[in-house]
């Protein structure tokens, strides 16, 4: 799966005082006075990108949806005055003719467009010819191949400053998230496209400003190449998302306390000691594949006497038994409890696949 994208430095086109890279700015370009005064402190405490919604899709009609040209018009201004970069969010050709047009310096693709190939392909077919840098959300749902489809239909029409903004992503039941970030997707999408810088939207992600801090350090932690956080000179009284936004200079204060962390591992120091670890991982993989292994050859006979016998492949009092006892032995071993649920869920799913090959067989003389 993995992909190799035509894919510059992010250093050669965000224009970056700051460590780490943060962009910022409120949700919705509500008014120029709003507008400047946002930037303006964002600038004071070291913030050269900013953002700002200027058309807003709504989940639902009838709510701010954006001011539109105006609110472009307002960037064009404060961007002379100021000197900073600006990225909005765009949909189709007619969002990017007039963002070009105002000389917006980034475009970003929202989940709400990543989702639909169709609309990634208008918007590529649109910028083709042009050195505009995109930065593409993930689509709001949970899917990764659509995710890396849309980077690569922005980088085939020859756009190479470009990123990928992880957003989270909607899902039902109860979660402290407002979308839940699902962080081994954003992995798996740096794993198979490690040239690609990845930028972390906390605000999304969180839906309220008090997680912000801690969920921008785990994807520091994780080696992201940024922050996009959003920001407002009164967020209690933002026309929209005004939960998750934070005035400049909690913004500021954020930015102060976030550990970076090195993801070179040159230091001969504790190179040795790195790899010695590392070996000993190696090792116990391997031992896990071959107890992995074994138990599916066990779980192939308790196929074979299914199949004598007639019986289905899921047993529920069984699966309950391996739930509960499983869980309960990773308890007393100190390990977590969703981790070993999971596991078991994969593992589970594994052994039902591999009874149902041997149920469903058919002998060679039968016709169909």
């Amino acid at each position: 799966m993995s992909k190799k994208l035509n894919i510059e430095p992010i250093n050669s086109w965000i224009k970056n005082d700051s460590d780490p890279l943060i962009i910022s700015g409120p949700c919705s370009a509500e008014s120029y006075d709003q507008l400047r005064e946002t930037c303006t402190q964002l600038k004071s405490h070291g913030i050269n990108l900013m953002r700002a919604g200027v058309w807003k899709p709504r989940t639902r009609p009838g709510t701010f949806e954006g001011n539109g040209e105006d609110a472009l018009k307002w960037i064009a201004d404060i961007k002379k005055e100021l000197d900073v970069q600006f990225t909005v969010e765009v949909a189709n050709t007619s969002h990017i003719e007039l963002a070009l047009k105002y000389g917006i310096d980034i475009l970003w693709i929202g989940a709400r467009t990543t989702v639909n190939p169709f609309s990634v392909q208008e918007i590529a077919d649109a910028i083709k010819g042009t050195d505009t840098p995109v930065l593409i959300k993930n689509p709001i749902n949970p899917d990764l191949s659509l995710w890396m489809g849309a980077l690569e239909r922005i980088n085939k029409a020859g756009i190479s400053k470009i990123g990928a903004i992880h957003r989270g992503f909607s899902m039902t039941g109860k979660s402290k998230y407002r979308y839940v970030p699902m962080w081994k997707i954003a992995i798996d999408l740096m794993s198979n496209m490690p040239e690609l810088p990845v930028i972390c939207d906390p605000s999304h992600i969180c839906g309220n400003r008090e997680m912000i801090f801690e969920t921008s350090q785990k994807a520091l932690d994780l080696g992201y190449d940024g922050l996009i956080i959003e920001s407002h000179i009164d967020p209690d009284n933002a026309w929209s998302d005004a939960k998750q936004q934070v005035t400049p200079e909690v913004l500021s204060k954020i930015k102060s306390n976030l550990k970076l962390k090195s993801n070179k591992e040159d230091d001969k120091s504790y190179k040795h000691l790195l790899d010695e670890i590392r070996d000993n991982i190696d090792d116990v993989d391997k031992e896990i594949i071959d107890i992995i292994s074994k138990r599916i050859q066990l779980v192939e006979k308790i196929g074979e006497f299914k199949k004598e016998q007639d019986l289905t492949t899921f047993q529920v009092d069984r699966w309950n038994e391996i739930f509960k006892s499983r869980i309960d032995w990773a308890k007393e071993k100190g390990l977590d409890k969703d981790f070993i649920e999971d596991f078991y869920k994969v593992i589970h799913l594994g052994s039902i696949n591999a009874q149902n090959k041997i149920i469903n067989k058919k002998k060679a003389n039968i016709k169909i």
